[in-house]
């Protein structure tokens, strides 16, 4: 797999992410909600957040799979953090970056993926809501605006904020 390149704003994104406080805790009802909700309205088996640290995807809420943590440099959510944009790959066999990954080659065999980013106040982006499937699928703006609008909610969670005071 390739890794995804390290964004520009590295430092201060790691001490946004530092400064939460949230790292290594337990599981949460707020955040298995959101991911529970996730796999039921996209209808994937699996549905997590995670955020991203130096050198690892750890995940604060987890449906399908056993929460986890991984090295960041098999982690898919690392490139929506590169970016900080939403991620869709409809097949990860077919996508150079992806088809070689220990996910997708191994049990579970995953096939889709989907990722919103989690921004701090700042902008800085501190992991993802993502999907995931052992099938190829797609999603259409719908789709996406409803992951867009559960991520802002996660991401509103993640900093503090109470549901009305959560924006896109």
């Amino acid at each position: 797999m390739q890794p995804a390149p390290l964004p520009a704003n590295e430092p201060d994104r790691l001490a946004a992410l530092r400064a939460l406080l949230i790292l290594d805790t337990p599981p949460e009802q707020r955040f298995d909600r959101i991911v529970e909700f996730a796999a039921q309205e996209f209808e994937v088996p699996v549905a997590l957040i995670n955020l991203i640290d130096e050198g690892r995807q750890w995940s604060k809420a987890a449906v399908g799979m056993v929460a986890c943590e991984m090295r960041r440099e098999e982690s898919f959510c690392s490139y929506v953090v590169f970016s900080s944009q939403a991620l869709v790959v409809e097949d990860l066999t077919q996508d150079p970056r992806f088809a070689d990954a220990p996910l997708v080659q191994q049990a579970p065999h995953l096939r889709f993926y989907a990722g919103v980013p989690l921004n701090s106040k700042e902008g800085l982006t501190l992991g993802t809501l993502c999907l995931l499937d052992h099938r190829p699928r797609q999603l259409d703006a719908t789709d996406l605006a409803i992951l867009g609008t559960l991520g802002a909610l996660c991401a509103g969670e993640l900093r503090g904020e109470s549901v009305e005071s959560v924006e896109d």
